[in-house]
């Protein structure tokens, strides 16, 4: 995998994870799930999420399937991608960066890196999927192409999984 060079404007850099930066994308988990999720689907639902999707195995799992991304400042991990396959699909899985460092490109730096893989593993397109309720997920991924394809309604009263996808052509980036 490569690594990217910091951006000179904000010193960040995007690069594959390696097994030291467990505990940073942990942090970045609970932190952003926090705040993303409790709003829209409560305490419960962000209790369930990080006991299911951000445990050590789970990450260290990703991490060592060379299925995770992270941008770094200096040594701190701000922001975290997750993708893999699933079927015939290249799904990516998770995207998060820290709320104070929003706004200055590293998820569409990750975002970038995301395709990057995907068009290296030869898949013509990335799906993905976001709670109904958080708009700034659903800006994000429209702004970087993504179209919604169906929806998932979970039942006991969850917000619906929104279910979107990006096809891909050689030359591509976010």
């Amino acid at each position: 995998m490569s690594t990217t060079e910091p951006d000179p404007t904000d010193g960040v850099a995007v690069r594959g994870a390696v097994g030291d930066d467990l505990t940073g994308i942990l942090s970045v988990g609970h932190r952003t799930w926090l705040a993303t999720y409790e709003p829209i689907a409560g305490p419960e639902y962000v209790a369930m999420g990080l006991a299911k999707w951000w445990t050590s195995d789970v990450v260290t799992d990703a991490i060592r399937k060379g299925r995770t991304l992270v941008a770094v400042d200096g040594d701190d991990v701000v922001g975290v991608a997750t993708f893999g396959p699933q079927d015939d699909a290249f799904v990516l899985w998770k995207l998060y960066v820290l709320p104070g460092h929003h706004g200055h490109g590293i998820g569409s730096r990750l975002m970038e890196a995301v395709v990057e893989r995907a068009l290296e593993s030869e898949h013509p397109r990335i799906t993905l999927s976001y709670l109904e309720g958080n708009q700034q997920a659903a800006r994000f991924y429209a702004k970087h192409g993504f179209v919604e394809t169906h929806r998932e309604t979970p039942g006991s009263g969850l917000p619906e999984s929104v279910w979107m996808a990006r096809d891909l052509k050689a030359g591509d980036s976010a």
